[in-house]
């Protein structure tokens, strides 16, 4: 960690890991910025980039599938309607984009679709002050359209998609999830959430926008935002997709702390029960965690990222994550320096928040030095 913050990898981190249902260590380190102000505390809210994957959408599509409400291998077009009569898109299923083998674009940036080429927002999609129709809060200022929804819907509609079915990681689907659970449950996304785990889990800090959520947690700051907010982004997602959905959305949005997503990765690595209480189905939680396409060298699960085929195998370098990771672990990873993973078999937990992109995302050196996996291994060879 030290060795982290001294190569400017990130100003300050979280570090927290269970063992067998028990926090065994549980640490802050450094500063929310470079600045050495303010110290990170244990109880201070990181923005989760993409690990909102796996701790928003994901637990409400578990839920509704084994309830019988989604089935995994029928055309997802059966649920979202406007891709029936797309010809590369109506036999899609949910289980090839969850698993990132439906062949979708990695990511389209919709930012551009609301800004001239001059840096300035189209007033036709966005407002300085919240109207009825412009109600989808991207920062203090800046109104997004809430028709601009169906144009980003639309866009992924008409996107373009690879002929042959391989892993490609894709953002996209992700923010067609949370429109998906509140049409089919008939509870608005994040309600569902708070309604069905993050209140019955005591998970506080859970939440998207935080900063309209007065809490007394301090909130560590991402980026710089040169281009679309033009301040330092503090409070309010970090993503600028999630930002134009009006920070609730299924790609990113999501904050909290080190120890309410430990709950969560328990509740995952119990398959499906927590403090005596059932969540989702242990067979939901064996199907989800399970790699679904090895035939075609792609390591994922349902949602859950899993370690490369043949990790064990790998150098420190080369390893994702750890090597001594079991085959049956899973997590997820996110843009801004966060890190979650779980491994049933060797009953670990292990969270990592950082800002790495402070005060600019340009800063790789958490991968260049691959500080997550050395922290991982460092747990693992000492545990056992």
């Amino acid at each position: 960690m030290l060795l982290g913050i001294q190569a400017k990898a990130f100003p300050g981190a979280q570090l927290l890991v269970a063992k067998q249902g028990h926090i065994i260590f549980h640490q802050a380190y450094g500063f929310h910025t470079y600045n050495n102000e303010t110290p990170v505390a244990l109880n201070d809210i990181y923005d989760l980039a993409s690990i909102t994957k796996i701790i928003g959408p994901l637990p409400a599509l578990m839920k509704l599938y084994e309830e019988g409400k989604l089935d995994l291998d029928k055309p997802f077009s059966d649920y979202w309607k406007s891709w029936r009569h797309v010809k590369d898109k109506k036999d899609i299923t949910l289980r090839e984009l969850l698993a990132h083998q439906a062949g979708l674009q990695p990511y389209i940036s919709f930012m551009n679709d609301v800004m001239l080429k001059d840096g300035k927002l189209k007033k036709r999609f966005v407002k300085q002050k919240r109207t009825k129709r412009y109600n989808l809060e991207a920062y203090p200022g800046i109104y997004i359209n809430k028709r601009f929804k169906k144009h980003i819907f639309r866009s992924i509609k008409h996107s373009k998609v690879e002929p042959k079915k391989t892993y490609l990681y894709s953002g996209l689907a992700s923010l067609i999830y949370p429109e998906l659970i509140t049409k089919i449950s008939g509870t608005p996304y994040y309600e569902y959430l708070q309604e069905h785990f993050y209140m019955p889990l005591n998970c506080e800090t859970l939440s998207f926008i935080p900063s309209l959520n007065h809490y007394n947690n301090a909130i560590v700051p991402t980026e710089h935002d040169s281009i679309f907010r033009k301040q330092l982004t503090k409070g309010w997602v970090h993503d600028e997709n999630a930002a134009i959905f009006g920070g609730i959305s299924g790609n990113a949005g999501l904050f909290g702390t080190a120890k309410d997503l430990a709950i969560i990765m328990q509740m995952y690595l119990q398959k499906g029960l927590y403090d005596n209480k059932r969540y989702l189905k242990e067979s939901t939680v064996n199907e989800f965690i399970r790699i679904q396409y090895p035939e075609n060298n792609n390591h994922r699960g349902l949602g859950f990222d899993k370690p490369l085929i043949g990790n064990n195998l790998l150098p420190i370098n080369k390893a994702y994550p750890a090597p001594e990771s079991s085959t049956k672990s899973f997590g997820h990873s996110g843009f801004t320096g966060t890190f979650v993973w779980a491994d049933p078999e060797n009953q670990l937990v292990f969270i990592f928040l950082s800002n790495r992109v402070y005060p600019t995302r340009e800063n790789r050196n958490l991968y260049n030095l691959n500080i997550r996996q050395a922290l991982q291994q460092v747990f693992y060879q000492a545990l056992n």
